[in-house]
């Protein structure tokens, strides 16, 4: 395989999704997987209130966004989701980057580069 393919999780602030979205497609991202998880990490949860009682909401909505990359350099993903999300307050999310070996594309039997396009 002559072209390195890179996969790139983003988790972050569910309101922080439609911007992001743009962002990256100014740079040439053309594919992604958005879910909504639940998650935790430094904030540990906050303190909800139902019908006045207070309770512990130990995982908050987030969205993880999947990207695999070819073309896109991996470092302009980086530096472009970090702009947009960077509020400079905990619970802003991480990145994650990971090397692929092999990509298919189900309908037709393309493989690696060929099937990202």
């Amino acid at each position: 395989m002559a072209d390195k393919m890179t996969k790139i999780e983003i988790i972050t602030r569910s309101n922080k999704f439609e911007e992001l979205k743009e962002a990256l497609n100014q740079i040439g991202i053309q594919g992604m997987t958005m879910t909504q998880v639940l998650g935790c990490g430094t904030q540990k949860g906050v303190t909800e209130f139902y019908r006045g009682v207070p309770y512990e909401m130990n995982l908050l909505p987030k969205v993880k966004v999947e990207i695999v990359v070819s073309t896109v350099p991996v470092e302009l993903v980086i530096e472009t989701a970090e702009k947009i999300l960077n509020t400079g307050t905990i619970g802003d999310g991480k990145i994650f980057v990971y090397d692929v070996s092999t990509v298919v594309r189900i309908r037709t039997g393309e493989r690696d580069k060929a099937a990202l396009k």
